[in-house]
């Protein structure tokens, strides 16, 4: 038989955290983080990460595992999940992916082999085009070859649109075909992919909420203490939401009200994101919150109750 897995995600701020934590106690499960800025030291404001509090007792895996100087990519987050859930499934507990970076997710569920490859002269010239010309330039230059990546990849995520790029030259081929036929790997797990979604406009407005929040909790300092560590734009770890809006104030790329705009905007944009990556996967069971009223203990019944019939 396949180990059990459970994936609960969906867009930023639908409400993961609080849930996950009650199906963890309820389940005897242990949580593992998947998502690409929680993995890092000194980002809690930003990236709401989970405190020692709201865990109550629960185990987490990659939270608070690199350096925010360090890069992590979906290789690497790949290799820890890999062995956090090993560990987990051997102390008999059910691990328990909960975040919203679907990429991760989908490496995991479909063990997406990853081709390595060295820094090259390719990889220098396409950094040295997008530091000059703007990671527009570069992502229209991926536009050109392979349409389907450029609509999966945005701009700003420029070691992505660089890696596309890269494994075209390298293979001649679309790095878009080769995700897919990834994709269509069977899992290694036997897995439930449960989505949280809710009223659109609801949930912009718990957005706009939460980033006022960070803002009141202290997100510009933090922001600032990472930049006195060392941080500057370009690093993986300043490509989170939250990070390289503040930044670009601190650096004087922009005006403190211009970063707010921006980063409200840029967060809603990226929840639609979200959301239409989801819809791609298959095998996912949507959990429409407004239709249990909101109630995370009727959300986790009805979880426990498809894990129960699913097993029978």
């Amino acid at each position: 038989m396949k180990p059990q897995l459970i994936v609960l995600t969906g867009p930023t701020a639908v409400g993961k955290t609080k849930l996950s934590i009650m199906l963890a106690k309820k389940l005897s499960g242990e949580i593992i983080s998947a998502d690409s800025m929680q993995i890092y030291k000194h980002m809690d404001i930003g990236s709401a990460k989970v405190t020692t509090e709201e865990m109550d007792g629960v185990v987490h895996h990659l939270i608070d595992v690199l350096s925010p100087l360090d890069e992590c990519n979906v290789s690497k987050f790949q290799t820890l999940c890999k062995e956090a859930i090993q560990g987990i499934l051997e102390r008999g507990h059910i691990p328990i992916l909960v975040g919203g970076t679907g990429f991760y997710i989908q490496a995991i569920l479909k063990d997406v082999d990853f081709a390595k490859t060295q820094v090259s002269d390719l990889r220098k010239k396409l950094e040295q085009e997008a530091e000059e010309k703007g990671a527009c330039y570069l992502h229209e230059k991926l536009r050109q070859i392979d349409q389907v990546a450029a609509e999966q990849i945005h701009a700003n995520n420029v070691k992505r649109v660089i890696r596309a790029i890269e494994y075209f030259e390298e293979t001649g081929q679309p790095i878009s075909a080769h995700n897919a036929q990834q994709k269509e790997n069977e899992s290694p797990y036997d897995y439930s992919y449960y989505v949280l979604t809710m009223d659109r406009d609801a949930l912009y407005e718990r957005i706009e909420q939460r980033i006022d929040q960070m803002l009141e909790n202290g997100l510009v300092n933090e922001v600032k203490a990472l930049k006195q560590m060392g941080c500057m734009k370009g690093m993986t770890s300043m490509q989170g939401l939250g990070y390289k809006e503040i930044l670009d104030y601190l650096d004087g790329r922009c005006t403190y009200e211009e970063a707010v705009y921006l980063l409200k905007r840029d967060t809603r944009r990226f929840a639609k994101r979200q959301l239409t990556w989801f819809r791609r996967e298959e095998d996912v069971i949507w959990i429409d919150k407004d239709a249990f009223g909101h109630d995370d203990t009727a959300i986790c019944e009805f979880i426990m109750t498809q894990e129960e019939n699913k097993r029978r």
